[in-house]
């Protein structure tokens, strides 16, 4: 028994409230029917894989921008069966070029979809008992100077990770990146091989997380994809603790979907139980080494 956490993340512009590192944890013998589910969501919301047919990533900023809830605005709700069909022709007409008249109908339809769908895929990550993690950085927060160290977002992810592996004895946990450029991907290897082989928390945490991560494709890996819309909504639609920045009222539904699949482990800390929740919240990225490198 394992559990795959699928990572990626939203943010890291000046226009973007937070920078967040999510991942979405399912179990093995979940995974290919949660994949299957994500797929069937598309054929019934847009009549195809959109994101095989068309080449088009699941991504937040692509199904979730103001824009798209501003079209679906523009219609009452279109009942299922005809929405289907005009989403398909908008999706046909967009495939056949700029010549190709698409009507104030088929752009809500296929907005309406694109929202339905994705409120369907976390209805899907519920069902089969999926939880969220998330490292969520103010976008001003302090950064770390030095390389060598892994970032505080990544440790605390992994922190909850294994809080949750170990609290509900549900093996070992197998980390799956959407791969960048090589060089960072390896520098975060070399950065992970560290923590894990070199500290004392990261020895205790690979009695549960497998150190060595695994790099996939985002537009070849459903769960990856998946990963960025649970990105895009902390960033965009979730607040909690320290939050402080504007929210997206309308991204609230899918906001609540998120943090309800959120984990609450119960650690001792003192002698005394506390809750801990598996957002965090990070207002300063910079590590212990890093500040005494700087003399902070």
């Amino acid at each position: 028994m394992a559990h795959l956490l699928f990572i990626d993340e939203s943010g890291g512009d000046r226009e973007s409230p937070y920078e967040v590192l999510a991942g979405l944890a399912v179990e093995d013998r979940d995974l290919w029917n949660l994949i299957q589910s994500v797929h069937q969501a598309e054929h019934d919301h847009f009549g195809r894989r959109i994101s095989q047919e068309f080449e088009l990533e699941l991504k937040g900023k692509k199904l979730l921008k103001k824009k798209v809830f501003r079209h679906a605005a523009q219609c009452e709700p279109i009942p299922a069966a005809e929405r289907l069909e005009l989403t398909k022709s908008c999706l046909a007409k967009g495939a056949a070029g700029a010549g190709a008249a698409v009507t104030r109908r088929e752009l809500a339809a296929l907005a309406q979809a694109k929202l339905g769908f994705c409120a369907r895929i976390f209805e899907q990550a519920a069902a089969f008992r999926c939880k969220a993690f998330a490292s969520i950085i103010d976008r001003d927060a302090p950064r770390p100077t030095e390389g060598g160290f892994l970032r505080k977002d990544f440790a605390y992810l992994f922190e909850r990770f294994y809080y949750f592996l170990d609290e509900t004895d549900r093996g070992h946990g197998i980390v799956v990146f959407d791969e960048t450029e090589k060089s960072r991907s390896q520098n975060l290897v070399n950065q992970m091989h560290r923590y894990f082989r070199e500290t004392a928390t990261g020895k205790l945490r690979a009695s549960k997380i497998i150190p060595e991560p695994l790099f996939v494709h985002s537009d070849l890996t459903t769960l990856v994809q998946v990963a960025d819309l649970t990105a895009y909504i902390i960033n965009w639609g979730v607040q909690v603790k320290s939050m402080v920045r504007e929210r997206r009222p309308e991204l609230a539904d899918l906001a609540q979907a998120v943090c309800d699949l959120r984990f609450r482990a119960t650690q001792e800390r003192a002698g005394v139980p506390s809750h801990v929740w598996s957002f965090k919240v990070i207002d300063d990225l910079r590590s212990r080494q890093d500040l005494a490198a700087t003399g902070s």
